[in-house]
């Protein structure tokens, strides 16, 4: 609606100023109106041998008109400057407008209303629910406590971490399952300090990080396992639990996460999202 209004007033300046500065082409406008009219009412009389000669009088004027505007066109440049200025006016303004600060023209504004959580989601496409916790007696067997220690205690709440890094790691489940056939679990997100110190302090076999040095602490790293036939298979040891690791770390890496499996000290079901501005805050806390 808005580009129709700006195309009209284009249109309508346009030829207010060419009947401006061009007076003989008023003049061949006029002439010809008044030839349309007399030329009807003509028709109504009958006399059609007057009618033969309208086109005659009107291509002898169109000629008159045509040498007025190149004899004109010597004289007014400077008219013909002005009012090209005057057209570049409305799109000068709006350029200047939208340089002077922060400005969105209606129609292109991406801004998202955070008062309107539902709409704010779909216009920034799909977002993924996390699944159902599984049951906290999956997590205390005696052989994830042999390949993971302390994992009863763990924290698996997906709102304590961020929220762009849960909807990658969503999707890398949804991966997972869709294209691969594996079902994925959170075995722990969000870290706190005084735990990961505790479990820095059981060793190198464990973690090498202490607090505030892993992602954990930002809730921007994970570490998941596979759930089978109502178990959670952790061991790389299992063939069918390495092929899923390594399935897994190709998804990760191409949604733009960081996967253990790559590292000396190798994790295979670790993945962080290596956010700007987290090394320097991990930086800091080594110094403090």
């Amino acid at each position: 609606m808005q580009t129709g209004w700006v195309l009209g007033y284009f249109v309508l300046v346009s030829v207010v100023l060419a009947m401006w500065l061009f007076p003989h082409w008023r003049q061949a406008i006029s002439l010809r109106w008044q030839r349309w009219w007399h030329r009807g009412l003509r028709l109504g009389q009958g006399v059609g041998a007057q009618i033969q000669q309208v086109p005659v009088s009107w291509s002898r004027q169109v000629d008159g008109a045509m040498r007025g505007v190149r004899q004109g066109w010597s004289r007014r440049w400077h008219w013909v400057l002005g009012g090209g200025t005057l057209l570049s006016l409305p799109v000068a303004f709006a350029l200047g407008w939208s340089l002077w600060g922060t400005r969105t023209l209606e129609g292109f504004d991406d801004r998202i209303d955070p008062l309107h959580p539902q709409v704010a989601q779909l216009l920034q496409g799909e977002h993924l629910v996390p699944p159902p916790p599984l049951p906290p007696e999956v997590f205390d067997t005696a052989e994830v406590e042999i390949v993971r220690p302390l994992l009863a205690s763990a924290d698996r709440r997906w709102e304590q971490m961020d929220p762009d890094f849960v909807q990658t790691l969503l999707r890398v489940f949804k991966i997972m399952k869709e294209e691969h056939g594996y079902d994925m679990a959170l075995l722990e997100g969000w870290r706190s300090p005084e735990r990961q110190a505790m479990l820095a302090a059981k060793g190198g076999h464990v973690t090498n990080a202490g607090a505030w040095q892993s992602y954990h602490q930002y809730g921007l790293g994970a570490d998941c396992a596979f759930y089978r036939d109502g178990k959670l298979v952790i061991s790389e040891k299992d063939p069918w639990a390495m092929r899923g690791y390594q399935l897994y770390g190709e998804v990760a890496e191409r949604l733009g996460l960081t996967w253990g499996g790559r590292w000396q000290m190798m994790d295979f079901g670790h993945v962080e999202w290596r956010k700007p501005g987290v090394r320097e805050a991990m930086r800091a806390a080594r110094n403090r």
